[in-house]
């Protein structure tokens, strides 16, 4: 992406996606350290959200802390069936840009009728929202609003707070933002093979496939708002474990840091078996067509994301889609009333 040409820079989208390396840069993460000090000691947390406000932020945190080895317990799922769950004595954090998402307005609401004693905490874009106004305490994210409906930077700034707590709660503060923001930066603006393109642009089906970090899930929830496609998310090593026989040769599978030990698997089930086109994002060069891309460090995840936006805007682009309004997906997907 450059902002300098036209067919970039008359969509929001690019613009938000593009401000998303200065707001991994400028994260403050002087605003972290009251919500560490109210959960300081918890021995679980439970992250939850819906779609966009819940699938990158949550399970990259939960990853990475499983990733670490710290004994906090992190556990995501929905608002809804949240419902279902025993959450005395749990820390209860909930994402929602609006702050009106009516899923995450009704746990709360629960949570504090039963005089929850865990503590709940909101993450929006705005204040005074009904989510701000029935929490413990709110963090508001200083990326500002998006136009696009598609959610980008502020899914960059939500992670951030996780990763900013977990590090905090840790005893530790984050390091590299500059960095993380500049790579970032990078996977944005890459110059990615136009072949690469046109056989997204014409795959019948976009699968993605990679580690439940949530990168590869959230991109496939963006594939369906940026590009109008059909798409699938294949957890880890799920696509050479059945699902190759429905798929076929017009299909594509996109795979985000794929397991070295099993490329080849992959191979012999999707390439050779079905006869699919195979693409990876990689900070190496992997036996597939490779984006390479920074490699981030401990932002890896994001750099990750920010290169798979960019594979979505130019298959977008290329297919003239109009980035900014899909026909049906909606900013917030289901608002509470009044």
């Amino acid at each position: 992406m450059n902002l300098n040409e036209k067919k970039y820079s008359q969509y929001a989208l690019c613009r938000e996606m593009l401000e998303t390396a200065d707001v991994v840069r400028n994260f403050d993460l002087s605003r972290i350290s009251p919500f560490a000090e109210k959960v300081k000691g918890a021995s679980r947390l439970f992250l939850t959200g819906e779609g966009s406000s819940r699938i990158f932020p949550a399970k990259r945190a939960i990853y990475e802390n499983l990733r670490s080895g710290n004994n906090l317990s992190l556990h995501t799922d929905g608002s809804t069936q949240a419902l279902e769950y025993n959450l005395n004595e749990v820390p209860v954090f909930g994402m929602s840009n609006s702050g009106r998402t009516k899923e995450l307005v009704r746990l709360f609401k629960k949570l504090k009728s039963e005089d929850h004693n865990g503590g709940i905490y909101g993450i929006t874009a705005f204040d005074k929202t009904p989510v701000t106004e029935i929490t413990d305490r709110s963090f508001v994210l200083d990326c500002g609003s998006e136009d696009a409906v598609a959610a980008t930077k502020s899914v960059a700034e939500q992670a951030l707070f996780y990763h900013a707590l977990l590090a905090e709660m840790n005893g530790e503060k984050l390091t590299g933002l500059k960095e993380a923001g500049d790579a970032v930066e990078k996977a944005l603006t890459l110059e990615i093979d136009p072949a690469i393109i046109a056989k997204i642009a014409s795959a019948g089906m976009i699968y993605f496939a990679g580690r439940n970090n949530g990168v590869a899930e959230e991109l496939t929830l963006k594939t369906n708002e940026i590009t109008r496609k059909k798409s699938d998310y294949l957890e880890g090593t799920y696509a050479a474990h059945g699902i190759e026989e429905v798929m076929n040769k017009e299909d594509i599978l996109i795979v985000v840091d794929p397991f070295e030990d099993e490329e080849e698997k992959f191979r012999q089930c999707l390439a050779d078996g079905v006869g699919m086109n195979i693409i990876a994002i990689s900070s190496r060069q992997t036996s597939f067509d490779t984006v390479i891309i920074p490699d981030g460090g401990a932002f890896r995840n994001y750099v990750e994301l920010a290169a798979g936006w960019s594979l979505l805007v130019e298959t977008g682009i290329a297919l003239g889609v109009d980035l900014d309004k899909p026909v049906r997906a909606r900013k917030v997907g289901n608002e509470v009333a009044g």
